[in-house]
């Protein structure tokens, strides 16, 4: 579904970047520097998200190095999370009428939202079982489980330390909330719950304290650090580049978006510590081996440790 849902976003931004105005009242438009550097951007993240869904739906993904798979989705799903729930809202309560009066047809907007919607989905739903037979402790494991932390304190000192930053920032969203069109409004209503929230539950998985199942609060956190973080990165580009969608800028919106972007990146870093800590904790094992299937291969594993 992830695949499919991309395919129609990939194919557009190959015209617009060889110099199709398909879509586009101003031809102009894609010509402009920095559309197609910003074009050339969304395509290569597009494309990094296609071929992590290949690598959830294949045996060679298990062979991924972490990183490789982890740092792209926590900023893919900072983006996609809040696209997946505000956008049902804006075309629910504004229709099409809420993608019309630019340079852009309205259909454009349908096509591209709604393979966002399909691609968000898809993607949170095969990397939650590609982490689950992966990093099998992350769902078996409750919060408060003990485990060797070398950098605890950092940790400490990272999480409590971008709380306060958090609230404040997600605060400052939900104020814009309150003025602003329907669009924004909504979207940034959900980006400073999910500030506050990821905020919060990074300060619980820290602390580690709890029978709490450890999936919850770092599936808050995931998304609350990865949200602030990766809009901030994007409006912080958007801005530097200038170009049609730089519009006014400036101001205190601006410095909301900066400090955002850096509280996420804090959170991010404090998560990163806490997971490769927390990688080699294996008190409860798996109901199934990973990818375990008809080549059984646990069976071979356990054949060939017997001839050792």
């Amino acid at each position: 579904m992830a695949v499919a849902a991309m395919l129609p976003y990939l194919t557009l931004k190959v015209l617009w970047l060889t110099g199709s105005s398909l879509g586009v009242s101003d031809p102009s438009l894609m010509n402009d520097p920095a559309m197609v550097g910003l074009n050339a951007m969304t395509f290569g993240m597009e494309a990094v998200g296609l071929l992590l869904a290949l690598a959830f739906t294949a045996r060679w993904g298990m062979r991924l190095p972490g990183l490789l798979v982890l740092l792209p989705l926590w900023v893919g799903t900072g983006l996609l999370s809040v696209i997946v729930v505000t956008a049902p809202i804006l075309v629910a309560t504004a229709g099409t009428a809420a993608f019309s009066g630019g340079p852009i047809a309205p259909w454009v907007y349908m096509m591209v939202y709604g393979g966002f919607l399909g691609q968000g989905a898809g993607l949170m739903a095969a990397f939650a079982l590609y982490a689950r037979d992966r990093w099998p402790a992350a769902f078996t494991t409750a919060t408060g489980l003990p485990f060797p932390s070398p950098t605890r304190p950092l940790q400490a000192i990272l999480a409590w330390g971008a709380l306060p930053v958090a609230v404040v920032v997600g605060g400052a969203r939900l104020v814009q909330a309150l003025d602003g069109p329907a669009a924004a409004a909504a979207q940034s209503g959900l980006k400073g719950l999910l500030a506050i929230a990821g905020a919060v539950a990074l300060v619980v998985i820290v602390r580690g304290r709890g029978g709490v199942p450890f999936r919850r609060p770092l599936a808050i956190a995931w998304l609350g650090s990865g949200s602030l973080f990766a809009w901030g990165l994007y409006v912080m580009i958007v801005r530097s580049v200038g170009g049609p969608l730089a519009g006014g800028g400036g101001g205190p919106a601006d410095l909301v978006e900066l400090f955002g972007m850096l509280t996420g990146l804090v959170m991010g870093l404090c998560g990163a510590f806490l997971l490769v800590e927390r990688s080699g904790v294996r008190d409860v094992q798996p109901a199934q081996e990973p990818l375990e299937g008809d080549d059984r291969e646990g069976d071979r594993r356990a054949a060939d440790h017997g001839h050792r």
